[in-house]
């Protein structure tokens, strides 16, 4: 129910009052209370919103509270020795949380008293509430370990890229969460083992790359081997080291401190990491004796209505699976025409197969499987971005003022982790923000898409976008490190797509990875609906992409048991991207020669990420404004 304003209210109430001792006169005709001039409801409007706002803020701080891994993710150091509480009455009670304080929203604030951001932020809020009771019934759907969020590399991830070590206490934290491993470890293969009880398992697949990520997590020094100089360090072992060695040469600490430092985390890792890996391994190669080749959603329990809600979450829209699986066969259908264009400039005789064979085995796209072969694709990479820096402003206005760089994907997790992704920097500045390339082969990583890759995880796609949300004034923090999958990736999607308008992709080899990149996502919404609606078998999937995209076999098969573990986050970069260029292109149609690149891309960013319904309501009120203008 939205209340009355007190202020009005009491304006009313005054108007209303009379003497007590006027008891034999007629009683005085009630004057009503003048109306509230434009400055004194722009008044209210203010106080109100900045009411709100100071209330979201409280909120998103009770909840960083009780999350001490996101705190570490935003550069906060107050739970720095915790890991997350991630027991089922952990996941009710957030819930039941999340209820009240919209509940308690909806009791103290009037809408109507609202300006447009403070009113966008109260349905964000509903929209994200209504999300979480859509989902809700399906907590124990995901995946607990598999090949791509699974928590045994996500661990040492996590450690390793996001606890800074800068102080003796951050280091001292450092130990207490590996001592804290085996508690958070052990809640995590509870939440597995119940979700198997269920009949929620991964497939077969799943189980030798989880194994693999264990046994690294716990290969080397001091796990299986004596040497304690440094040279065959296991992954955490190594990375504590360096960020001890680092507080030294400071001069942070001393010798005498570093050595006690190394001698705490030794016995933390062979007392606590390595038990609780050794328990993870046990529990999921006993698991995976009845782990089935069956890929699909579809086959868990209500698997339709999962589906349909992992669709409606991730696409930010009301398609079915039909919907999505058409639409596929319709972008796959067109981009090969472009894609025939390209063959032909390029003067390659023979079918649009044989070009995709040429393009996956010709030497020419491809860097050596070396160090120095995955150096230089790292430094073509950052140089690409670089040159994309100098040419932002002749298409944007907004930039960010975060750091971002360019590294590979780690080598305890690059057998399992995908084929590149993004890591958002610190708000403080602490941390910039990362794209990670994954290195492992260099058969999966042809030359020809760096580019556009390069710009769908830099700039100006996930770093711009993420970077300049983090980065808005005015706006609740929910809404700055929130995100909609559709808006991010189609943001990034969109962001491969623009630097073609600029001049990029010169080579038509270039162009035709941007191409490449795209069908990619187009044959996603095919292969994604194709496993979890109509029951194709992992195989069925991978020959699909085999056959209407030039990516290698490796890079095809990674991708599809992606799909498999993540239902329906593949189908929003292209249902995301079609929006933004629908969009666009409608408000050129209405806009014509007033119409500005770089203010579209102002209002696309401008209130961080939002579901493609309420993008659309943004663009249309820029359209209209202009047109008053």
């Amino acid at each position: 129910m939205r209340r009355t304003s007190t202020a009005i209210a009491a304006l009313l109430l005054l108007g209303a009052c009379q003497s007590a001792d006027d008891t034999t006169l007629p009683p005085p005709v009630a004057e009503m209370p003048p109306a509230p001039t434009q400055a004194d409801r722009s008044e209210l409007v203010a106080a109100e919103s900045a009411r709100l706002n100071e209330w979201f803020e409280d909120k998103f701080q009770e909840t960083l509270d009780r999350n001490p891994m996101y705190q570490t993710y935003l550069g906060v150091k107050t739970d720095y020795d915790k890991w997350n509480d991630v027991s089922d009455a952990k996941a009710i009670e957030d819930m039941e949380i999340q209820r009240a304080n919209i509940a308690e929203m909806k009791t103290l604030f009037d809408f109507d008293l609202l300006n447009d951001q403070a009113k966008l932020s109260w349905r964000l809020a509903e929209y994200e509430l209504a999300e979480a009771e859509a989902g809700f019934p399906y907590r124990h759907y995901d995946y607990v370990f598999d090949q791509m969020r699974g928590v045994q590399s996500g661990i040492p991830a996590f450690l390793v890229n996001q606890h800074g070590v800068t102080s003796l206490s951050d280091a001292e934290a450092y130990v207490a969460r590996l001592e804290g491993v085996e508690t958070y470890l052990a809640q995590n293969i509870e939440n597995a083992e119940y979700s198997a009880s269920l009949g929620i398992m991964p497939p077969a697949f799943a189980y030798p790359y989880v194994l693999n990520d264990s046994k690294g997590v716990i290969t080397g020094y001091p796990f299986t081997t004596d040497v304690s100089d440094g040279s065959e360090d296991s992954p955490l072992m190594k990375d504590f080291r360096s960020k001890v060695s680092g507080l030294v040469e400071a001069g942070t600490i001393d010798d005498v401190q570093a050595a006690e430092l190394l001698a705490d985390a030794t016995t933390a890792l062979t007392s606590a990491v390595g038990p609780a890996y050794e328990n993870l391994i046990a529990a999921m190669t006993e698991q995976a004796k009845s782990a089935t080749t069956e890929d699909g959603a579809w086959k868990l329990p209500e698997g339709d209505a999962y589906y349909a809600m992992r669709l409606k979450r991730m696409t930010t829209t009301d398609k079915s699976a039909a919907e999505v699986h058409q639409l596929g066969l319709d972008e796959v259908a067109r981009i090969h025409e472009e894609m025939r264009g390209i063959m032909a400039k390029v003067g390659f005789e023979g079918t649009l197969k044989e070009f995709f064979e040429f393009m996956r085995t010709d030497e020419q796209f491809y860097l050596p499987n070396t160090e120095e072969g995955r150096e230089a694709y790292l430094a073509e990479a950052r140089a690409q971005i670089e040159l994309m820096k100098v040419d932002l402003p002749s298409v944007f206005n907004t930039f960010p003022k975060a750091d971002m760089i360019v590294k590979a994907v780690e080598p305890f997790r690059e057998k399992s982790a995908g084929k590149a992704f993004y890591s958002r920097p610190a708000p403080d500045g602490s941390r910039p923000g990362t794209y990670y390339a994954n290195l492992y082969r260099m058969q999966d990583m042809p030359t020809y898409q760096l580019q556009a890759l390069a710009f769908h995880e830099g700039i100006p796609g996930h770093h711009m976008q993420i970077a300049i949300a983090q980065e808005l004034e005015g706006i609740p923090s929910f809404r700055k490190y929130g995100g909609y999958t559709a808006f991010s990736e189609g943001w990034g999607l969109y962001s491969e797509f623009l630097p073609k308008e600029m001049g990029y992709y010169s080579d038509p080899y270039d162009d035709f990875g941007r191409l490449a990149m795209e069908i990619w996502r187009a044959a996603r919404l095919v292969v994604d609906t194709g496993i979890h609606d109509k029951q194709w078998t992992r195989e069925e999937a991978i020959q699909y992409l085999l056959d209407n995209t030039p990516n290698p076999e490796g890079d095809a098969k990674k991708a599809i048991e992606r799909y498999i573990v993540m239902p329906g986050q593949a189908t929003a970069y292209k249902i995301g991207m079609l929006k933004i260029l629908e969009l666009r292109e409608q408000a050129k149609g209405e806009l014509g020669e007033s119409f500005d690149i770089a203010e579209f891309h102002d209002v696309v960013l401008k209130d961080g990420p939002v579901p493609l319904s309420i993008l659309e309501e943004n663009v249309m009120a820029w359209v209209a404004e202009k047109k008053e203008d």
